[in-house]
């Protein structure tokens, strides 16, 4: 596939997530209409849907895609819902996201906290919404696992588990060590990409087997897009990255470069994806495309 093709397919992709997570938005009407505006300015900031087009993208490998858009949204829902409260002043106070003004800097600060709450709980009630394309028993059994994988890697044994630690370790002075910095990487960032994959899987019907491939996937992935974030924050660009370079150097953060190194690091990130891939390899279906969405996100420049 050239660079060219896969752009082009990607391109595809996104706008096909964002057709769905259009779909499942809110009405903004009725009394509570400024929390619903505000959900959905949130969700529609923009951004590279990655989550969704995972989700898809591991189903395809399984064939049966009729219960998938509604967890394709409601993905993306949780995913803004985290951003949204990261931005908050209590903890990130970022004014500005993607370009534009952040959700609290819009509707202020009490309407951000409960935007975020808003879109959580909406995300429930639409990924609950899969039930209506159920056409038998096993299907009812594959959204269970689905909604169990899906909010377990989202709450406190997954991605705010993970944001925890990274907020409360904040700052400190004593050096962080490699288990607390990968419990951290491993929970907010890789969570959301193993619950993605892991529920497309699921409710494409992949047996407990693949599944279990599947995480190890996205584990994979999620790690080396971490590491090579932090890599970026050191010897790239402010151009590129679209934020100052050294920013979790300001921000008092340990990562993973300072613990080991950038040689390491890079050497690192090569290694995991390269198991990616080839746990990818040894799944049914066409990887052509995730293969490439993998490497285009473990070498990117921004």
């Amino acid at each position: 596939m050239t660079a060219e093709e896969f752009r082009s397919q990607l391109d595809e992709r996104i706008a096909d997530a964002e057709s769905i997570i259009k779909s499942f938005l809110p009405k903004e009407e009725g009394y509570q209409k400024l929390i619903l505006e505000a959900m959905n300015y949130s969700v529609l900031a923009g951004g590279k849907r990655l989550r969704p087009i995972f989700m898809k993208e591991s189903a395809k490998l399984f064939g049966d895609m009729k219960l998938l858009s509604p967890f394709m949204a409601a993905i993306e829902m949780i995913h803004t819902y985290s951003l949204v409260h990261d931005d908050l002043p209590a903890m990130d106070n970022d004014e500005l996201r993607r370009g534009r003004k952040t959700t609290w800097k819009v509707y202020g600060e009490d309407q951000g906290i409960l935007a975020g709450d808003g879109l959580l709980n909406f995300s429930m009630e639409t990924a609950l919404k899969a039930y209506e394309s159920a056409e038998n028993l096993e299907d009812h059994v594959r959204i269970a696992k689905a909604l169990q994988v899906l909010y377990k890697k989202s709450g406190v044994y997954g991605m705010v588990g993970g944001q925890c630690v990274d907020v409360y370790l904040e700052g400190a002075k004593t050096p962080m060590d490699m288990d607390t910095l990968m419990f951290i990487h491993k929970n907010k960032t890789a969570a959301l990409i193993e619950a993605s994959m892991m529920v497309g899987a699921i409710l494409a019907g992949a047996d407990d087997g693949a599944v279990a491939k599947i995480e190890k996937c996205a584990y994979n992935i999620g790690i080396a897009f971490q590491i090579r974030d932090d890599i970026l924050d050191v010897i790239g660009t402010g151009e590129e990255l679209g934020k100052p370079i050294g920013s979790d150097a300001g921000n008092e953060k340990q990562t993973y470069v300072d613990i080991k190194g950038i040689d390491e690091s890079e050497k690192d990130v090569e290694a995991m994806s390269k198991e990616a891939t080839e746990i990818l390899e040894s799944l049914p279906g066409d990887h052509e495309f995730l293969k490439e969405l993998i490497l285009s996100l473990v070498d990117r420049r921004k």
